[in-house]
């Protein structure tokens, strides 16, 4: 099964084609990073497939459910996401705890399995020790793990992660591609990631789709190496 399917993907703004004859499946289990140069049009393709913007032509489809038959949960992690003011009153912990409630919970306590899993997500972008700052003392850098920690509480099915690495150090970006490799290896997770830094995320991703610009046109196409040295049998759906 896919989590996300692509299926001759064309896009114009106004009449300029941006993108075009763009074809790839993202299935549970994939790690998937996509590249370009700057204005490769990576986040509008990333637009297109969360339904944020409509296709010209061609057609983007996200499973339903997941590979259990439950309602498919995504995370989506765009470009700078953190824009929290000084006066924001709420903790770290808090408000990666509140991500636990997309997950049918409201009004209601945390168990263990919810607070071991708002655990994992600030250990995963380095600010557990930090879980009792305000988050308006924080910097931006911080603010924005923070704001993946949220997403990763959710536990979602499928990762859309646009340049999340950003005001990252090298630390702290090998143990965030580790922990994404893991969660596409062991827990079946679906990921689809943007990144300037392909050569450090090579060893932990199976699939790599690169736009480019097709030589005398203005748009920019498709090509996709599946890393094959890298692959890995697929997973069952039990």
């Amino acid at each position: 099964m896919y989590y996300i399917k692509v299926d001759e993907l064309a896009f114009h703004y106004e009449q300029e084609p941006v993108l075009t004859n763009i074809s790839f499946e993202l299935n549970p289990g994939d790690f998937i990073m996509l590249t370009g140069e700057n204005g490769a049009a990576k986040t509008t393709l990333i637009r297109n497939i969360l339904g944020l913007l409509k296709p010209t032509t061609g057609k983007v489809s996200l499973s339903p459910n997941n590979r259990l038959g439950e309602k498919l949960v995504v995370g989506y992690v765009p470009q700078q996401v953190a824009s929290f003011n000084v006066g924001f009153p709420s903790t770290v912990l808090e408000l990666v705890q509140s991500g636990r409630y997309q997950r049918g919970k409201w009004f209601k306590k945390l168990n263990k399995e919810d607070k071991e899993q708002v655990k994992r997500a600030l250990e995963s972008v380095g600010m557990w020790d930090m879980r009792y700052k305000k988050i308006g003392e924080l910097s931006g850098g911080q603010k924005q793990r923070i704001s993946i920690a949220r997403v990763f509480a959710t536990d979602p099915d499928l990762f859309v992660l646009d340049e999340p690495t950003t005001g990252m150090d090298t630390k702290s970006r090998e143990e965030f591609y580790k922990l994404l490799k893991h969660y596409s290896e062991a827990h079946g997770k679906g990921i689809l990631m943007v990144t300037h830094d392909h050569d450090e995320l090579r060893k932990y991703c199976n699939k790599h789709i690169e736009l480019i610009r097709k030589v005398g046109l203005p748009w920019r196409c498709f090509s996709m190496d599946s890393c094959k040295e890298l692959s890995r049998p697929p997973l069952s759906s039990h």
